[in-house]
């Protein structure tokens, strides 16, 4: 990842039933392992892309489900907390959310109770069992996910966690699927496309980056999920 080119970083897992085995907080629950280099090197890429630009809300989009985004997202955020910075994981998949299953919290207060003012945003933010790291569930699900995450209230809310935290990471819905992650992206400093190796669809995952770049998106790179250990690593730089 850099300011002017965007290279595509693998993460890469091992064959067979022990790819089943991995859980979704790899990087708390097996800091040595391969995989759990791979999201330094993410977070790395993204300390670099800073240079020109400071980057502290990042949302993680992909062209379709299934591709690993929301186990990207988890671990992005624990990487960059074991660093010590003050991170804040905010659940914006406002249809399907999921990070509160991952993190085994409540999400009956979340990021919607706090944006149509039923509770107070000190009270919906948890506290995870790793240090520095929160979490901002989605809370009950709208009726109208696209027009909340668009409102004047979720901007300036988004202002706000700037400020109380180092890096804020947006977990949101498929880019092709729905507008959510498109509104989200021109609203943050950067944004990470998550595809999955041999399953998204080439003509897909360049679909989904020329909508968020229509968005405005300033698209920091893209991650891809899945790549098997006995396979070559490699990068790709976007043009």
């Amino acid at each position: 990842m850099c300011s002017k080119k965007q290279r595509r970083i693998q993460l890469k897992f091992s064959k067979g039933k022990k790819r089943k085995k991995l859980i979704h907080l790899i990087a708390h629950m097996n800091p040595m392992l391969p995989i759990t280099e791979q999201y330094r090197q993410i977070r790395t890429s993204i300390q670099f892309s800073s240079v020109d630009k400071t980057i502290k809300s990042i949302v993680l989009a992909s062209a379709q489900s299934g591709e690993g985004k929301s186990t990207t997202a988890s671990n992005l955020a624990i990487v960059l907390a074991q660093q010590g910075n003050q991170v804040l994981l905010v659940d914006a998949d406002l249809r399907k959310p999921s990070i509160h299953y991952a993190f085994r919290v409540s999400n009956i207060d979340g990021l919607t109770n706090v944006l149509t003012k039923e509770v107070e945003l000190d009270s919906a933010i948890k506290q995870t069992d790793i240090h520095n790291l929160s979490l901002l569930t989605s809370g009950a699900k709208p009726p109208n996910p696209s027009e909340i995450l668009s409102s004047n209230s979720m901007e300036t809310l988004m202002g706000k966690l700037k400020e109380m935290f180092d890096f804020v990471i947006y977990d949101t819905p498929p880019a092709l699927a729905v507008t959510d992650s498109q509104v989200l992206a021109n609203k943050c400093d950067g944004v990470i496309l998550v595809v999955a190796s041999g399953k998204t669809n080439r003509e897909l995952a360049l679909k989904s980056l020329d909508v968020l770049k229509q968005a405005r998106a300033h698209i920091l790179g893209a991650v891809v999920n899945g790549i098997e250990l006995s396979k070559k690593e490699y990068y790709r730089e976007y043009k």
